[in-house]
């Protein structure tokens, strides 16, 4: 798996590289100011007689455009560094750096182009000359906040140049933390970052902000990056297919999983339909969908491989409290249930899946109106029977769960995710752009695949069931929420690549199931990432 960090934890990491190791810095921001210049030798060419504007900061991040810049020198670029700030005020390996320019440029003929520039106000930015690239080294993964004064004119300036835009490490004025920009940012390109990805580049706005990412190896040893203590990982097809189980030649309808799934209600039978044929898709054996009586002929004729059972209903046409002796006796056959998809809000409906995860105690995937159910009665979810539980929310879901706003979850998605799993005692899967699963020990697995037009009804209640499926399988649960997570986003792409971003149905993510599970099996997964 791909590990991901904070500011904070790629700072322990590069400290313990020098402090314990005795690596030298300068020598970190040597190979990390040449793999920058590698990175744009992979993706544009050569840089022979290419123009460079390098705007540097005047922290180690500036440090390691002074090095590229050095290098851009050797490979026959036009070098214009421009410094925003005072060389007066740098220091350490920057300040190093700096001075190694500042006696290449003395002793460099006229012919060769290399030059320094002070900028202290916004007067000189525009008077600056037009560069086939324009690297950004002014700040660092540190930087948090507001971008004020001239660096903000200048990163103005930047995003309006139409050159083509390298950052080192992170856009400048997004956050590394939470890929928030809270006034602007650096629009990249590509994003050379060094050592591992930091978590800001893939969550909220720091994705737009990135264009491709390239993670630069400046030498910090593999068993520091890969440590124990990191909790935050990226899921790749090859995590997939390494976890999914195998079907032995002796399986049969009842040993490779039963699903019962709760769902569906008067309006509401497309969810129980494509959760159920979802967790079918995903390689069941055998699903048993209990739905409300009133709406059983509907599914019955649409659902062919799908056991539907007519259960008591209120004059709603919704699941009643009657519902539960019913229910029960398929627990005993299921090894996983799946409830919620299209249950409704009605009271009593809430009332009996209230009583279902307070009585249960098999294995219990909870979704959408499961989930609408139990804000008032959130020690019914605490006190959950089963030990092995799966919540699927969005993001008002979860803030109607825990009372945190909807905004503040987005801003804090990791985190809250982790410290929601981890006091519920769950696997929690945060639906969202990108979709996180939590683990009960505090891992965080961030997806990687997935698209803008999956943002459409239904496409949850496919995702239920494809992890339901998974789980049913065999697999634990955390492994079948992620997996499912990545499989789904990965069926989504496919759909996107036959019928357009934007006409994407849910119908269409579940078509593409089976050719996404097929892919990643067959190693002939394609991704972006991977």
């Amino acid at each position: 798996m791909e590990t991901v960090v904070t500011s904070t934890e790629m700072q322990a990491c590069d400290r313990f590289a020098v402090e314990k190791l005795k690596i030298p810095s300068i020598i970190l921001m040597e190979n990390a100011g040449r793999g920058v210049v590698e990175m744009m030798q992979k993706h544009y060419g050569s840089l022979a007689g290419k123009s460079t504007l390098l705007f540097c900061g005047k922290g180690n991040n500036g440090g390691d455009g002074f090095v590229a810049a050095r290098h851009l020198h050797n490979f026959g670029a036009n070098v214009n560094v421009v410094l925003v700030g005072k060389s007066a005020d740098l220091k350490g390996d920057a300040k190093t750096n700096f001075q190694i320019l500042k006696n290449i440029m003395m002793n460099a003929s006229k012919a060769e182009m290399l030059k320094i520039i002070e900028v202290q106000s916004a007067k000189k930015i525009i008077m600056l000359p037009k560069s086939d690239f324009i690297v950004d080294a002014l700040f660092g993964t540190g930087f948090i906040g507001e971008v004020r004064g001239v660096f903000k004119d200048v990163i103005k300036w930047i995003n309006d140049s139409q050159s083509v835009k390298i950052s080192i490490d992170i856009p400048s004025g997004v956050n590394a933390d939470d890929g928030t920009a809270a006034n602007i940012g650096v629009i990249a390109h590509l994003t050379a970052t060094m050592a591992l990805r930091k978590i800001g580049l893939i969550l909220n706005t720091g994705r737009s902000y990135t264009g491709i990412t390239e993670v630069i190896d400046i030498g910090v040893p593999k068993t520091i990056l890969n440590n124990d203590k990191h909790s935050t990982f990226v899921i790749h097809y090859k995590d997939v297919r390494v976890a999914l189980p195998h079907r032995p030649l002796s399986a049969h309808k009842h040993s490779v999983g039963k699903i019962l799934v709760i769902a569906g209600s008067k309006g509401f039978t497309g969810a129980a339909s494509m959760t159920s044929t979802s967790a079918m898709k995903a390689g069941m054996g055998a699903v048993i969908l209990g739905t409300p009586a009133s709406v059983y002929p509907i599914l019955a004729r649409k659902l062919t491989e799908v056991m539907v059972e007519p259960l008591p209903e209120t004059i709603d046409a919704t699941l009643s409290l009657s519902a539960f002796g019913a229910i029960e006796k398929h627990l005993a056959w299921a090894d996983v249930v799946v409830i919620g998809p299209g249950l409704s809000q009605n009271s009593e409906t809430q009332q009996l899946i209230q009583k279902i995860v307070t009585e249960c105690d098999k294995p219990m995937l909870i979704d959408a109106d499961g989930l609408n159910a139990l804000p008032e009665k959130i020690s019914v979810l605490k006190k959950h029977k089963s030990n092995e539980i799966i919540i699927t929310p969005h993001t008002g879901e979860l803030s109607r769960l825990i009372g945190v706003s909807s905004a503040e979850i987005e801003r804090n998605r990791i985190t809250i995710a982790r410290n929601v799993a981890k006091e519920f005692k769950l696997t929690l899967v945060l639906k969202g752009a990108p979709t996180v699963t939590a683990a009960e020990d505090g891992k965080v697995y961030i997806n990687s695949t997935g698209n803008p037009g999956m943002a459409t009804a239904g496409a949850g209640d496919v995702l239920a069931g494809l992890i339901g499926g998974l789980w049913a399988q065999g697999m634990n649960r955390t492994e079948a929420a992620f997996a499912g997570v990545f499989i789904h986003g990965y069926a989504g792409d496919l759909a996107k690549k036959q019928y357009g971003e934007r006409s994407i149905l849910a119908t269409d993510i579940q078509q593409f199931l089976p050719k996404a599970l097929f892919n990643i099996e067959q190693a002939e997964f394609i991704g972006s990432n991977d």
